[in-house]
């Protein structure tokens, strides 16, 4: 009887002690694959956040350096406008869009999620911005979506979704 009290409380101390509350165990929701796989899509490791923040920050900033530091050179930026695929295409965009349009972007979320797709994991934030554009004097504001793969600290890829925003919303 004493061995099996001693046995309980073992199983009872290491089963407290131990760390099961990692983001693999987290799962969110699921993704379908280009292959029509569906993969479970579970929280994210939330340094990843702490890039996109730094990166949607330079570019309200307009600083170019910063948002260059924070590309792969091989960028893949898919937006409803066009596509672009590397790092020296989009800040020649962004030089010139900023000083056209004076963009700023207003946050309301980030979510940092992750998949495993063919043995690779995949970390990417998902955000919610509005973004004012000023033409002249005339400003526009639009709701963007933003889905970005970080990978080693910086930007290697993201998609655009947008609509503009009625006074309604």
């Amino acid at each position: 009887m004493k061995n099996l009290l001693y046995l309980t409380s073992i199983i009872l101390f290491v089963s407290c002690g131990s760390d099961t509350n990692n983001n693999e165990d987290i799962q969110i929701g699921y993704e379908i694959l280009n292959s029509g796989k569906k993969v479970s899509l579970n929280a994210g490791d939330v340094s990843t956040i702490e890039v996109w923040e730094k990166y949607v920050d330079a570019h309200n900033n307009k600083d170019l350096e910063t948002i260059k530091s924070l590309n792969h050179n091989d960028i893949k930026i898919l937006t409803p406008g066009g596509e672009i695929n590397t790092s020296e295409e989009h800040i020649k965009f962004l030089d010139r869009w900023f000083s056209e349009n004076n963009p700023n972007w207003k946050t309301f979320y980030m979510i940092a999620n992750e998949l495993t797709e063919n043995d690779t994991l995949k970390q990417y934030v998902t955000s919610c911005h509005e973004l004012t554009i000023t033409e002249d004097t005339i400003q526009t504001k639009i709701a963007q979506i933003h889905d970005a793969w970080i990978v080693d600290g910086k930007v290697k890829k993201f998609y655009v979704y947008e609509r503009p925003v009625n006074s309604n919303d």
